[in-house]
């Protein structure tokens, strides 16, 4: 599978520690005691989020919604234009007419194509069960064994897909938020224990443990620990 951390061609990672390092970072040591079994030991989690009994708050922080999906059902209104007066105003009339049926007729085709829409931007909640997206329009409340589907297509970007029980529709959503390989690692362990990016270890850079070493960051090693947990 391709390598979301890996950088655009032609050029080279920035030498300096990122934030976004720190969040992996952080991320690994989470992974690390899942993977011991330690999890009960790590500081509680503080969040306003609504926990089952026995469910553990584990991350907090920032993220961005986004589903796929269009923003139109294709339809769109026909104006008809009625002129009276000289030849040339009725087929000048007609005419403008005519173009703006034909650039809303367009506009409407084009809002029936599904695409990424932003719904919102809010906190999450990360939990051992499920992630929770804080927003008053557009809530969500996924727990790892409901999702269909899941992957990591960006450094930041967690990808899922399943059944909306609003609706009973298939939906896919996007949550853009530096936990993203947190939400990835959690959700596969539970319900995706052979995908191939979990298997492969490309849920991390490959060099980040080299990072860690270079500006003096513990490193546990996440990745390894995780593969061979039941061994």
């Amino acid at each position: 599978m391709d390598n979301p951390f890996a950088p655009p061609a032609g050029s080279e990672q920035g030498p300096a520690w990122s934030w976004l390092d720190e969040y992996l970072w952080l991320s690994c040591d989470i992974i690390a005691d899942l993977a011991e079994g330690r999890l009960e030991r790590r500081p509680l989690v503080t969040t306003v989020a609504r926990l089952e009994p026995g469910d553990r708050a584990l991350a907090v922080g920032p993220a961005q919604r986004l589903t796929w999906r269009a923003v139109g059902n294709g339809s769109y209104t026909h104006r008809s234009v009625v002129a009276f007066g000289s030849p040339a105003f009725v087929l000048g009339s007609m005419a403008g007419s005519a173009l703006g049926n034909s650039a809303r007729r367009r506009a409407a085709a084009n809002d029936a194509q599904p695409r990424w829409v932003v719904d919102g931007s809010g906190e999450i909640t990360v939990t051992t069960r499920k992630v929770y997206f804080g927003h008053p329009q557009c809530p969500l409340d996924l727990a790892w064994g409901g999702l269909d589907t899941i992957d990591l297509v960006g450094p930041e970007v967690f990808q899922t897909s399943f059944c909306n029980i609003n609706n009973g529709r298939q939906t896919t959503i996007q949550l853009r938020t530096p936990w993203a390989s947190l939400l990835f690692v959690l959700a596969a362990v539970t319900a995706f224990p052979a995908h191939p990016r979990l298997l492969g270890r490309g849920w991390l850079p490959p060099d980040f443990e080299k990072r860690c070493a270079n500006f003096g960051r513990p490193y546990r090693s996440a990745a390894h620990l995780l593969l061979n947990r039941d061994h």
